[in-house]
């Protein structure tokens, strides 16, 4: 396995401001082998930037003897694909469609997918989605996606989130059968699991679907958003999580996603995190 790290977890990548450059030249100094690339509505790496420009960052990556670990972008929770608006759930299907592109262009084998929601848990001002509908609207986006993804050799990777949908494994597992594309499956997230199952569990169960995992920590007792914490530092049985993704096959990148960022030295953070991972890919 591989070690990488959010474009999201540098000060100033949430906001898309840090330096793209700089960022990949601050992974490969803190040991990262990979980066996710993360495009936002507007600057340098907006949906609209241009193959020439997409060459750049690929230079700037390989440059640094790094690849990209996935690409992925904030605007489908703007543009889910579960809105009752067909306009809105169109804009969603782009934004998927123009992540595909980008990774095919940098060499990225997957991309991170939020497959919309049936509530937005930090946006109430969102509408609430009935679960049976939300899903059939991901599966109807899938249907017309999966097909460019086999035409880029990207695979679509659909996150766990907290969404208030694909609450069991055997859910997210049947729904990925349905469409026998092995450019279709699962970026599973082992913090984000921890809120309604157990990473090991849905690991060997989904299986060859797992595409792309992401690592942080959490802890059940915080319970909220306050509880995601430090790798090692929650409720993570990283021994036993570790053990799975070797049974499964497993031999991709973990993305470290490190956000909020430290309110001191935010940079700490990163070195940290590195760290951490040895440790765990060690165990």
């Amino acid at each position: 396995m591989r070690k990488g790290i959010n474009y999201w977890s540098f000060p100033g990548g949430l906001e898309g401001e840090k330096d793209f450059a700089a960022a990949v030249s601050e992974a490969k100094d803190l040991g990262y082998q990979g980066i996710e690339v993360c495009l936002f509505a507007e600057g340098p790496l907006s949906l609209d930037i241009s193959e020439a420009d997409v060459a750049k960052l690929g230079k700037q990556i390989e440059g640094a003897g790094l690849e990209a670990a996935s690409v992925t972008s904030g605007l489908l929770w703007d543009h889910p694909l579960t809105a009752s608006d067909p306009a809105e759930r169109e804009k969603g299907k782009q934004v998927v469609a123009k992540c595909l592109a980008v990774a095919n262009q940098l060499g990225a084998t997957g991309i991170l997918v939020v497959p919309g929601a049936v509530e937005v848990f930090f946006n109430p001002a969102m509408e609430v989605v009935q679960y049976d509908v939300a899903i059939q609207r991901v599966e109807e986006a899938m249907r017309e996606l999966v097909p460019v993804a086999e035409n880029d050799k990207v695979a679509i990777g659909i996150e766990n989130v907290w969404n208030k949908m694909f609450l069991s494994p055997l859910e997210a597992r049947d729904f990925i059968d349905k469409f026998g594309s092995e450019y279709l499956g699962w970026f599973f997230d082992v913090g984000n699991i921890m809120q309604v199952g157990m990473p090991d569990q849905w690991i060997r169960i989904l299986g060859k679907r797992i595409k792309k995992v992401h690592v942080k920590d959490f802890r059940r007792t915080v319970g909220t958003l306050d509880g995601f914490v430090d790798l090692l530092e929650g409720d993570v049985d990283w021994p036993e999580v570790m053990k799975a993704l070797r049974e499964v096959g497993y031999d991709d990148y973990l993305i470290a996603e490190m956000i909020p960022h430290y309110a001191h030295a935010p940079e700490t953070r990163l070195a940290n995190t590195s760290l951490a991972l040895d440790k765990i890919m060690g165990m």
